[in-house]
């Protein structure tokens, strides 16, 4: 069942040519085609299905800073300013709200690593306190759990994942980009090593740049062109209530992960539970992710399912060149598991007697693409001229996207970077370099 999301129409007529065309209508398709239409280029974002449709309307929608990786915090800092910036230029409320991020535990290695964070805190001046029990417990009361202490991340919030890419698609467009859903990508046109056009299911559209912002479908797309992309997908399972007491706005708790909706629903979660279905693609690309799995094994589920056979990763793979994985799956949309709607419920009401007789509205799952480092991949493509790639953001897009979308426009219009896009080359998990794997 795909997640609640503002529809936006498409243009009428595909265009002959642009400046770019940027591939996946997802938070970073849609912020990079704003930044750069905002320049003054001519934008086509086309996508398979529609804005917004997979994992950037999934996630708990988090805006943070709090315990990321140090690799990934001057871009987090660039996003959060962005976000304001955003809803003021573009005239949209994006659900962003600077209400700060509440962590408890009762887990003290859990606690340890938090307050082994501060230090990295200092270093970009993030404005985050830890909690001791008592204000542990204040922040966050809970039955039958005794915090020992926790977070509050002071300056983080939170936006909306069903409005944000579709409203700030709709801002570039008021720039003069153009959007079209039901569209997929089938290649790119490639005349001696360069980028001269993108082939469609709608026809060609000629252009000298293109990103490739396709979440989950980045590594199929790239390696179509004989790219190399590791990239391996988790899957996971959210849900949201119906508009529920307020018991807080962003609550982390080892039992679950709520975030409070505008319309006063919870999108509710348990941190770190996933699934990783064994694939063709995952195993290609096992031995660069062994790292994370050996790090994150407490954690995961192992298992083959469809996504063995269909989807980004499957082996139905590319058809023809007249049809592709793209126009087979418009919106790659896994079922919740339900077990892991009853264990959050559970969780839930368990923990918070004021949430006891929440109702259920929707549930969903979705396919978190990730890098063997947990940190994304923002890059031009070596091997073929005006070809980039922002993706494997590794549950951290939506939070991070104005900051990725706005370091992909620089890279692609070759100005000047937003912050050092050194950390986000491609090279450096296919060069043989040691994988040191971030916080998801």
């Amino acid at each position: 069942m795909s997640p609640s999301i503002k529809y936006i129409p498409s243009d009428e007529h595909l265009p002959s040519s642009a400046d770019v065309v940027i591939i996946g209508g997802g938070i970073v398709g849609a912020t990079a085609a704003y930044f750069l239409a905002r320049r003054g280029l001519s934008v086509a974002l086309i996508e398979k299905g529609y804005v917004g449709c997979e994992q950037s309307s999934r996630n708990w929608g988090w805006c943070r800073q709090q315990n990321r990786d140090a690799r990934e915090l001057p871009l987090s800092g660039a996003a959060m300013r962005l976000w304001g910036e955003l809803t003021a230029e573009i005239g949209t409320d994006l659900g962003f709200r600077r209400c700060g991020l509440k962590y408890a535990t009762d887990d003290p290695k859990q606690l340890a690593e938090w307050e082994a964070w501060l230090d990295t805190a200092r270093q970009f001046d993030i404005n985050t306190k830890i909690l001791s029990a008592a204000e542990a417990t204040s922040a966050i009361p809970s039955v039958g759990r005794k915090w020992l202490g926790g977070v509050h991340s002071v300056d983080d919030g939170k936006a909306e994942p069903a409005i944000a890419a579709p409203g700030i698609a709709e801002g570039a467009r008021a720039h003069g980009a153009s959007i079209h859903q039901n569209c997929a990508a089938h290649g790119l046109d490639i005349t001696n090593g360069a980028v001269t056009g993108v082939i469609t299911e709608k026809g060609v559209i000629r252009t000298n740049a293109v990103l490739c912002a396709a979440g989950a479908w980045a590594s199929a797309f790239c390696r179509r062109h004989g790219l190399r992309f590791p990239q391996a997908s988790v899957r996971q399972t959210a849900m949201r209530t119906r508009p529920a007491p307020d018991i807080g706005d962003v609550i982390y708790t080892p039992d679950c992960a709520l975030t409070r909706r505008l319309d006063g629903s919870y999108t509710m979660a348990i941190s770190g539970k996933a699934r990783l279905e064994i694939t063709p693609q995952g195993l290609r690309y096992g031995k660069s992710f062994l790292p994370m799995f050996i790090k994150r094994l407490g954690a995961m589920e192992f298992g083959i399912g469809k996504s063995f056979i269909h989807g980004p990763e499957g082996l139905a793979g590319w058809g023809s060149a007249k049809s592709s994985a793209f126009e087979r799956i418009r919106v790659l949309d896994p079922t919740a598991m339900p077990e892991t709607v009853t264990d959050i419920l559970k969780r839930v009401r368990k923990r918070f007697p004021a949430l006891a007789n929440i109702e259920v509205a929707e549930t969903w799952g979705s396919y978190v693409d990730c890098t063997p480092d947990a940190v994304p991949v923002i890059s031009a493509m070596d091997g073929i001229s005006g070809f980039f790639l922002a993706a494997g953001c590794s549950g951290h897009g939506f939070g991070l996207g104005p900051g990725i979308g706005h370091l992909a426009a620089d890279l692609v219009a070759n100005d000047t970077p937003c912050v050092d896009p050194e950390p986000y080359s491609l090279s450096r998990l296919l060069d043989g370099s040691k994988v040191e794997v971030g916080a998801i």
